[in-house]
């Protein structure tokens, strides 16, 4: 059993006359100590970020001093340790300073020796986790710039309330469109908690078949349902003592929703076909590209379970919401993808760039990667035309010379400006700057039209 975070002070010593004294003394002083007779098996039950100081005598059968110093070191080497030492053992307290004992008190010490020794101990121990945490939280942070790259104030705002969620038990539900890098975001909560060290299962709901579903999440036990010679853990059990991600959860089916209300409100698992209730230590983290609440009004998804859900959400914006975001992103994916394959790194143009402004990104950041790979292995890459989108270009890594590049850029400025606008023809030469037979010259050559929004060509 692990030493609860409450224990200022580890007290071992076999004697136990002196450990009884000892003991008193320190909890007179309002410090709240655990004694033990014996050093072996201390170690497993401390966690690096324990609190307290270790007090131990350094002559002790099984396990004496000098190993426990040694062993909780190799564990966490700015645990202070204080040794008690009899007269022949002033030479192996000096061996145990060198070795990063804390301090070392020659018996008979009196009282007061002992205590100031461990209250300057335990002001140093808590400067050490002040600067951990700092230090993680800072690490944290950098994580979090890494996995979600952008500067628009929408994803600093995403990654202040994953920062601010992430150290929390609640569950949470991500809300984005496909692409928008759900499980990106639901990792990211999972490494920065306190469950990092436990599993992440990460499962879609909308790829399992209505079939099997309830057996992949819930488990099963030997002749649930034909064919079930075994028992089978379910994602749920899986995932207990971490994160279990649940995708796509406005696809599960209402009689699947009934049982996760239920264990999101209980924390117990059921397996099909079984009576025992399991406990779980479980994170759900779920996420969907539907407005569930109008998914409740229309009775596709139960209003309960909304509620239960809709307790810490998480909006990812879509990339055509980011701005210039589009554009770090591009460059980072195009960058890994150069490294990975050995290729030299190339730099987006002007008409490239403004190229990625104007594409509305259906696919997000998926889509958005996929084109930056091909932008790395010097494929040619074709933004497709949409309604949202109605001016169309060409991406590639080798743009030629000066004035192939002035042409882009020239076709990707008009066509950003036929994006906005314009009831006349007089109207978007006024906006661009040219007279209207040189545009109309331009939209001829790069093979653009205007959509004359009045019917009047003036």
């Amino acid at each position: 059993m692990s030493i609860d975070n409450q224990i200022q002070v580890v007290l071992i010593d076999d004697d136990p006359h002196l450990r009884q004294a000892l003991c008193q003394t320190l909890d007179l002083a309002g410090l709240k100590v655990l004694t033990l007779g014996e050093a072996i098996g201390l170690t497993a039950r401390l966690s690096r970020d324990w609190p307290g100081v270790v007090v131990s005598d350094i002559r002790m059968p099984g396990m004496d001093g000098l190993e426990l110093l040694a062993e909780l070191h190799g564990q966490d080497p700015e645990l202070p340790v204080l040794l008690i030492t009899g007269h022949g053992d002033v030479p192996l307290a000096v061996q145990a300073m060198r070795a990063g004992a804390y301090d070392f008190l020659e018996k008979p010490f009196a009282s007061d020796a002992l205590l100031d020794s461990v209250r300057r101990a335990l002001a140093l121990r808590r400067l050490v986790l002040d600067n951990r945490s700092l230090r993680l939280a800072l690490s944290d942070r950098q994580q979090l710039s890494t996995r979600l790259v952008g500067h628009s104030p929408q994803m600093l705002r995403l990654r202040e309330q994953i920062g601010a969620l992430a150290a929390t038990k609640a569950d949470v539900l991500i809300l984005g469109e496909t692409g928008a890098g759900k499980e990106v975001v639901a990792r990211a909560l999972h490494d920065l908690s306190n469950r990092r060290s436990g599993p992440f299962v990460a499962i879609n709901a909308g790829a399992l078949a209505e079939s099997v579903v309830e057996s992949e999440l819930f488990g099963h036990e030997p002749g649930a349902f034909t064919g079930a010679q075994k028992r089978r853990i379910g994602k749920f059990e899986f995932a207990n003592g971490g994160t279990l991600f649940l995708d796509e959860i406005e696809s599960m089916s209402l009689d699947v929703q009934v049982k996760l209300l239920r264990l999101l409100q209980e924390r117990v698992v059921e397996r099909l076909g079984g009576n025992q209730l399991i406990p779980l230590d479980i994170r759900i983290i779920a996420a969907t590209k539907e407005d569930l609440r109008q998914s409740a009004d229309q009775g596709r998804f139960r209003a309960d379970l909304y509620y239960r859900l809709n307790v810490a959400p998480l909006r990812i914006p879509p990339l055509r919401e980011r701005g210039e975001d589009a554009l770090m992103l591009f460059q980072h994916f195009a960058d890994e993808a150069s490294s990975r394959h050995g290729l030299p790194l190339h730099e987006l143009q002007p008409g490239q760039r403004a190229l990625l402004l104007r594409h509305s990104w259906p696919g997000n950041v998926r889509e958005l990667q996929n084109a930056a790979e091909r932008f790395a292995l010097g494929l040619e890459l074709a933004l497709d035309s949409s309604p949202d989108n109605p001016a169309a270009g060409v991406l590639t890594s080798t743009p030629g010379g000066l004035s192939e590049q002035v042409e882009q850029f020239e076709k990707s400025l008009i066509a950003a400006e036929l994006t906005r606008p314009h009831g006349s023809m007089r109207s978007l030469a006024e906006a661009l700057g040219v007279p209207r037979k040189t545009l109309h010259d331009k939209l001829r050559k790069h093979g653009l039209n205007f959509a004359n929004q009045s019917g009047d060509d003036e």
